[in-house]
């Protein structure tokens, strides 16, 4: 039976207290007229205060998605959203300068919903889990921060700059009824491929659910080892890379599918590797290192992959433009 670092289940951090009502007052209050407003402050001035307000009225949520991330490791890569979207976005900006219009109408509207979806969590706080309500408000939160650069910078900015923008629900953690069936779909998933890696070497396999037997060995793909964490890493880095080296759209969306399929395939190939090593070579290697600390070998293996698609992909590009 392979085992794996337990980790700690996730405690609820005490409920959150989100965004207050009255928030599009609280904003709307530094200027009767909006229009008016935005032309006295330059809209990088005028975003940054508009994200300090969001922050100050809304930095629970964010302090308890953090806590999160660092506490587990399934959230791990909340983490990076915050500096990959801010490094696209500052990547695009000389290019962006010319084309910054203020829209106080959309951006008010998107500010608008933002408190309107925290105040349905402050009303029915004692029907929803603390889970649900953090995922609620920080994607509250979310929406408010692209609410604000619209209002501040203008459609025209915004949509050339969608992706990292959208990227920013990343930070949204999923519920754990969410997490709990994605890592039940990686456990079935890991337990086919390698099924089929035992079967394809002519090793004899039986599978009964999660449970792999081949002589010798007894191997469960338990929790800890359906690798959400490097799933999750490997799939925010397939975006960010198909965002930076590929145009077409069904391209990108290829590449991803293909490292969601690729997130499998890797633990697969991570529990017959184990697996084989320990009936072949040498036992401790059910429980040695990498074991516990070798998932980073299988997802750069899973990662080269990636790229070898990508660069397939962008010369296909590339010559269609010729």
């Amino acid at each position: 039976m392979i085992l794996a670092i337990h980790q700690p289940e996730w405690t609820p951090i005490p409920r959150c207290t989100g965004f207050i009502p009255n928030f599009v007052q609280t904003l709307l209050a530094i200027d009767t007229r909006p229009e008016q407003f935005m032309t006295k402050l330059p809209p990088p001035l005028s975003l940054a205060l508009l994200l300090a307000v969001s922050v100050l009225v809304g930095w629970r949520p964010l302090v308890d998605t953090f806590a999160l991330a660092l506490q587990n490791s399934a959230y791990t890569h909340i983490l990076l959203i915050l500096p990959i979207s801010a490094a696209l976005i500052s990547l695009e900006w000389q290019s962006l300068r010319p084309m910054v219009a203020p829209n106080v109408r959309t951006g008010s509207a998107l500010l608008v919903m933002a408190v309107l979806v925290a105040g349905f969590v402050r009303g029915w706080s004692a029907s929803l889990p603390s889970d649900v309500q953090l995922s609620i408000r920080m994607f509250a939160l979310v929406l408010a921060w692209i609410g604000a650069f619209v209002l501040c910078f203008g459609s025209r900015v915004s949509r050339s700059v969608l992706f990292p923008l959208c990227f920013l629900f990343g930070l949204v953690p999923l519920p754990q009824l969410a997490l709990n069936e994605i890592v039940w779909r990686l456990q079935q998933g890991s337990a086919l491929a390698s099924y089929w890696l035992f079967a394809g070497f002519g090793i004899p396999v039986v599978q009964d659910g999660v449970i792999l037997t081949i002589p010798g060995l007894t191997v469960e793909v338990a929790k800890e080892c359906s690798s959400i964490r490097s799933s999750s890493m490997l799939l925010v880095t397939t975006m960010v890379l198909a965002q930076l080296l590929l145009r077409s759209p069904w391209r990108k969306a290829l590449v991803i599918g293909v490292a969601v399929l690729l997130s499998v395939a890797k633990n697969g190939f991570r529990i017959f590797t184990i697996a084989m090593l320990t009936t072949r070579v040498d036992p401790g290697y059910l429980t040695g290192r990498l074991h516990h600390e070798g998932g980073i070998v299988f997802f750069m293996i899973a990662l080269i992959g990636v790229f070898a698609l990508i660069w397939i992909l962008k010369r296909g590009e590339d010559v269609s433009l010729t």
